[in-house]
């Protein structure tokens, strides 16, 4: 062991001696606390001696009740609240704020929020006979639920107090705001107000320490919020619901982030500070947004069995600045409502991702594009599903150049059939002779086989965005048309006595069954001049996909699948015009018969793919050599 080493050992070892001596409670505490201890011991050896000649005296059969004196309650108080003892017993009471949109239950024990009605929404549950019937809908109920601040305290066994276990007092009320308080001995208290407002879902939330700088120990510098959340379940597709709930967070100067939807995930934000934390169900949250910014936190999305009674369990411990002043405040805003957009978006500092439309140029496409568009229509137009209509029209409307891009190169192709069908039977027992000489037809007229390809490509991010948008937007939800009771959620046509597999649920889906049947329709009139006997898979395949895909769309959201066969239907009618009263047939003909006289230029994707297919070829001829030798 060389000398630098044993200095620092013996460095670490003064230190730790200083620390001791430091931390060790003064001869006064010693004393203090083996009062306690000794008076509560005496109190109790007290207390049962006079039980014991309580029950002695009873009469036979009589059990007389167990009681705890005041005395001694108030030493076990002193013990474990210290000076929040006064705090320690009470009466749980219940107090109510509530304005046009909700009412809040509030409990005198903790100080905290034990309900919240959202009174322009409701859930739906199945009654007799199947029958769905309204029920209140409300948030944080669960009496599992816990919403308390740890209070750090010097000479405590457990080294504080949770304020979830005080009695707090009412030092105010009125029609709009409530202040809870919970005293300390030395006259100081902790206190939290709520204040309301019309028109909103948003409570402002106020927490003030006053003379607790003398009990809470000089090295504690944070107060830690521990936030329990049974997330209850609310909609019919509980398989989406879970899939788009957890806890939700921004970091000060970063973009926000999520734990994981679909699997237990912890994610610990050490290091920089949180503006908001948001408790997010698919279509409603509760939120905590500071105004200035919590210290850290640590937040968990547990997932719970699928027969649980509840959808999910979250949990946030989140720590707040603590200064040390006489008094201080720590001020939020606790948004406890609808995941509508443009609430969230105006309380600011980007709330409004938590509605899961998705990220990059998918969500993008969601929040800035359809999402007004959807409100521009519904503005004027009373059906959500005659709305989706138009969105649909406008969306081909706005796609149509694509499109007819792509039915312009099927066309070519299709001019070009009898051609292949001439190679097809030319070369009938070679394949890759077929496909080399069809090669370099499609170079000779200037065919792109992968033409009406790109078109469809270009089109999938407006096809991935929908696929979000649907089952995260709350205007979608409990909207009914046809025959569809929640466009949010699967359409109920028909119900069966059994579940299908895969999680396909015990119903058939109308929306879903139409798609599929207009999927097959449009996949036969598209391609039925179309050339496949290169990939003759391809061809069974593109009439299996809308079989494979009936299972999952069974129980996705019925406003997508309403899309989905608005969609199919404009295609066939876009198909259809375009194909007999827009594009020229002979003008087609004169193209590709003018671009073949055209000299060629060397290379290109064409060019390069005819020379791969030839030496594939000639690899497999040598190939065919060795075997037979």
């Amino acid at each position: 062991m060389d000398r630098n080493t044993i200095i620092g050992l013996v460095l670490i070892f003064i230190l730790l001696l200083v620390w001791q001596q430091f931390m060790a409670p003064s001869p006064e505490e010693i004393k203090e606390q083996q009062r306690l201890q000794d008076s509560i011991a005496l109190v109790q050896q007290r207390e049962d001696s006079l039980r014991l000649i309580e029950q002695q005296n009873a009469p036979a059969g009589e059990q007389a009740p167990a009681q705890e004196p005041d005395s001694l309650r108030q030493l076990k108080n002193q013990s474990e609240f210290g000076p929040f003892a006064p705090a320690a017993s009470g009466e749980d009471k219940e107090l109510v704020l509530e304005n046009e949109l909700f009412k809040i239950t509030f409990s005198t024990k903790g100080g905290r929020i034990r309900e919240v009605e959202l009174k322009k929404y409701f859930k739906l549950v199945e009654g007799e006979g199947r029958k769905e019937e309204r029920r209140a809908l409300k948030l944080l109920e669960d009496e599992k639920n816990k919403f308390g601040y740890f209070i750090p305290l010097a000479n405590l066994p457990s080294g504080g107090i949770n304020t979830g276990d005080l009695y707090f007092q009412v030092a105010g009320a009125d029609a709009s705001s409530i202040t809870l308080r919970a005293p300390a001995e030395n006259g100081g208290y902790f206190e939290q107000r709520y204040t309301i407002k019309e028109g909103t879902y948003n409570i402002d939330y106020q927490l003030s320490f006053k003379g607790l700088n003398t009990v809470i120990p000089q090295d504690k510098d944070e107060i830690q919020l521990t936030w329990v959340n049974y997330l209850d379940k609310l909609e019919r597709n509980e398989l989406y619901e879970r899939r788009y709930s957890t806890v939700y967070f921004k970091p000060a100067d970063d973009d926000p982030d999520y734990c994981s939807c679909t699997s237990d995930d912890v994610e610990e934000i050490t290091g920089q500070r949180i503006k908001w934390v948001s408790n997010a169900n698919q279509f409603f949250n509760s939120s905590l947004v500071a105004q200035e910014a919590f210290s850290s936190a640590i937040l968990e999305t547990r997932m719970l069995p699928e027969d649980a009674n509840d959808l999910k369990l979250l949990v946030s411990k989140i720590n707040l600045p603590y200064n040390h002043s006489e008094e201080e405040t720590f001020a939020m805003s606790y948004y406890v409502g609808p995941n509508e957009f443009d609430r969230l978006y105006d309380m600011g500092h980007e709330l409004q991702d938590i509605i899961p439309f998705g990220r990059s140029i998918f969500g993008t496409i969601n929040r800035w594009v359809i999402r007004p568009l959807f409100n521009f229509l519904s503005g004027f137009i009373g059906s959500k599903g005659i709305v989706i209509l138009f969105l649909t029209l406008i969306v081909k409307v706005l796609l149509y150049p694509l499109t007819y891009r792509m039915l312009y190169s099927q066309s070519k192709m299709g001019a070009l059939k009898p051609r292949m069908e001439h190679l097809k039977e030319k070369f009938k027992d070679d394949p890759q002779q077929q496909q080399v000489e069809s090669m370099k037809i499609y170079r000779e007229f200037g065919v792109n086989p992968l033409g009406g390809c790109l078109p469809m490509l270009l089109q999938m991010p407006i096809w991935f965005a929908l696929y979000r948008f649907f089952p995260a937007s709350i205007e979608f939800r409990q909207a009914s048309f046809l025959w569809a009771t929640d466009l949010s959620s699967f359409d109920v046509f028909f119900r069966l006595p059994f579940e299908l597999p895969f999680n396909m649920g015990a119903h058939i889906s109308m929306f879903t069954l139409l798609w599929a049947v207009t999927t097959l329709i449009y996949t036969y009139y598209n391609t039925r001049h179309m050339d496949m006997s290169a990939n003759p898979a391809m061809k069974y395949m593109q009439y299996i996909m809308p079989v494979m895909f009936l299972g999952f769309f069974n129980t996705f959201a019925s406003g997508l699948t309403c899309y989905l066969l608005y969609s199919n239907i404009l295609n066939i009618g876009q198909t259809i015009v375009t194909k007999n009263f827009i594009i020229d047939n002979e003008k087609i003909e004169k193209e590709l018969e003018a671009y073949r006289q055209k000299p060629k230029k060397k290379g290109g994707f064409q060019e390069r793919l005819e020379q791969a297919l030839k030496e594939q070829q000639k690899v497999q001829a040598e190939q065919a050599k060795r075997r037979k030798k």
